[in-house]
């Protein structure tokens, strides 16, 4: 079993690397705004109940896919580096697979905020991210969170043998998913 973490800032392109990263590889992609997509229509995310329901289905996914055959999951998630809790997260998950006798990877996706402002307006997103429709809601998010954590890692913060840092700003999803397909030999 391989977990593939793809983190980053929103609007990063992590769905998208992720999307090609699963054409090219036996992974199956699990965004992080599947579980938040599926929940929206009853509880918003950041309140109390769509927290709790969102992190509660991304969880049965998680150990589901880790007693599974199958050959292993890419999830996506913006990693609040300054925040103990999301931290915490990651381990916990990384953690559940490791247990099973799975092999972590991270890769961490940035970009420049002038290439992130534009993709959050990208169809392909849109399509997928029902709750980042409206663009002026959406990137005024992008922008407070931004300010208020810190959403990339400084060098050497990462300590992990499978761990690469890819700067995507003028670079393809389909590269990037290459690169990530030949670093890890996925």
């Amino acid at each position: 079993m391989k977990f593939v973490l793809i983190f980053g800032p929103q609007a990063v392109g992590k769905m998208t690397v992720g999307y090609e990263l699963e054409k090219v590889t036996d992974l199956k992609l699990f965004h992080n705004h599947m579980t938040i997509e599926l929940v929206n229509p009853f509880f918003e995310y950041g309140t109390k109940e769509g927290n709790r329901l969102v992190k509660l289905f991304r969880q049965e996914i998680f150990e589901g896919v880790s007693k599974s055959n199958l050959y292993g999951l890419i999830f996506t998630y913006v990693w609040a580096f300054d925040l103990k809790a999301d931290w915490d997260y990651v381990q916990e998950i990384c953690q559940l697979f490791e247990s099973k006798g799975g092999m972590v990877y991270f890769v961490e996706l940035e970009a420049d905020l002038e290439e992130r402002i534009d993709r959050n307006k990208s169809p392909y997103r849109l399509q997928n991210k029902p709750t980042k429709r409206n663009i002026e809601e959406s990137e005024t998010d992008l922008r407070r969170t931004m300010e208020n954590y810190r959403l990339n890692s400084v060098a050497g913060e990462i300590k992990k043998e499978h761990y690469i840092k890819i700067n995507n700003t003028n670079m393809s999803a389909e590269k990037v998913a290459a690169i990530i397909k030949d670093r890890f030999n996925l």
